[in-house]
């Protein structure tokens, strides 16, 4: 499991510090913080392959690095500090191939989806065609990859699920088991449709999900949500069977652990699924890998209040952690948030995390802040009052909890709630 990155002098801070825990790591912070940063160079440092570009250090005089740490396949730790060089443009390495002992997938907000395996992608030698990693675009996931070479690694989501379906063995069981855990609700279970041909123009028959108005829906015309979500299934089936296929032809044993990188897991989500996902991706991956002991680290970018508030109830503070990045005093900080329960996505959004003052709208926010400052008043005029009471009425709704407070404030300066 990746244990720690240090930066110096790149992205968006002087100096930043992380150190993982083993399972679940929540990256939260406003846009251009870091958070996509800190996930590309976990990647890189665990796999020392860009799954986007190459990180830029600050500008001369600066002595760019970046030092990681991880555990091995002999369950002892490497560590290296990398430095950049300005001449080549590039980050150094350690020589030799990454020791790191299990797979390794980061799916991007983009629908691009990278992946490191061990047993295919690891190799002693550096003289050889097979690829270092695994890079797909969002086009490639559904119609494979390379689309120009006469080598496929990977047939692509659609010709994959279709032939799967067809074959109606293991990798197709393992799908739909899949579907079904990160489905949003038990009344709205992702379930595959009849395969159909969409055009006269192409050939192939296409994956359909059973849509609960009766209709059998082409994934290619699905909602950008299915679309995430079963591309991230089927990433997750294909590479887990191609990883157990392959290493079974090298004679090894599986991978014994999984370093899992998202991107804004809540892209494209509706709520209810928001507060599914991530249990449900435990879940997930502990069914996929069955009986060989796999352990799993997430790592997750994400801005949404509904994620937070759905690990509540599972998160163990030895092996989960959230971590904040925050611009305090036109300066990056990242630190760990001191975790605790929250009970609802409002707590969530008023914590330091989103740094909401309200889980209101911007006017609302505005109006209960007046009232609040007019509280604090000895002797208020009937106009202050009145001025703000409007604000009110014209920002919240009728069963806002704010009102009780704002009654009683009335009643107490002698006036009517008419």
């Amino acid at each position: 499991m990746l244990e720690q990155l240090k930066f110096k002098d790149v992205g968006p801070a002087p100096m930043l510090d992380i150190a993982f825990r083993k399972r679940i790591n929540f990256l939260a912070g406003d846009n251009g913080l870091g958070k996509s940063f800190i996930l590309d160079a976990a990647w890189w440092s665990l796999t020392r392959t860009w799954a986007r570009q190459i990180l830029r250090p600050h500008r001369p005089p600066s002595q760019p690095q970046i030092a990681y740490r991880y555990g091995t396949q002999t369950g002892g730790k490497f560590e290296y500090v990398s430095e950049f060089d300005r001449e080549s443009e590039s980050w150094s390495l350690k020589k030799g191939r990454p020791p790191i002992s299990g797979l390794v997938l980061y799916a991007q907000v983009d629908g691009g989806f990278s992946i490191w395996d061990p047993a295919r992608n690891y190799w002693k030698s550096e003289n050889t065609e097979r690829q270092p990693a695994y890079l797909f675009s969002a086009k490639e996931v559904w119609n494979g990859l390379p689309l120009d070479k006469p080598v496929k690694y990977c047939n692509g989501l659609i010709a994959d699920w279709a032939s799967w379906q067809l074959e109606n063995g293991q990798p197709f069981k393992q799908l739909c088991s899949v579907l079904t855990a990160l489905s949003p609700s038990r009344k709205e279970s992702l379930e595959p449709g009849e395969l159909v041909k969409v055009s006269l123009g192409d050939a192939r028959k296409h994956p359909t999900i059973k849509m609960p108005y009766g209709l059998d829906v082409p994934l290619i015309y699905a909602s950008a949500g299915i679309r995430r979500i079963v591309s991230l299934a089927y990433l997750l089936v294909w590479t887990w069977q191609e990883h157990l296929a392959s290493a079974d032809l090298r004679g090894e044993p599986p991978a014994r652990e999984i370093v899992f990188l998202i991107d804004e897991i809540e892209a494209h989500l509706h709520p209810q699924w928001q507060r599914t996902i991530v249990p449900a991706l435990l879940d997930v991956m502990e069914a996929l890998t069955e009986q060989h002991d796999v352990g799993v680290q997430l790592i997750i970018a994400t801005h949404s209040p509904l994620v937070l508030a759905s690990v509540e109830s599972r998160f163990d503070e030895e092996k989960d952690a959230v971590w904040e990045l925050d611009l305090n005093k036109d300066k990056v900080e990242l630190r760990e948030f001191p975790w605790t329960r929250r009970g609802d996505a409002n707590a969530w959004l008023t914590s330091s995390v989103f740094d909401l003052k309200e889980p209101r709208s911007i006017e609302a926010e505005t109006a209960i802040t007046q009232a609040l400052e007019l509280l604090k008043q000895d002797v208020p005029t009937a106009d202050q009052i009145e001025n703000v009471d409007q604000a009110l009425r014209a920002s919240l709704s009728d069963v806002d909890r704010f009102w009780l407070r704002w009654s009683q404030y009335r009643r107490s300066m002698g006036q009517s709630d008419d």
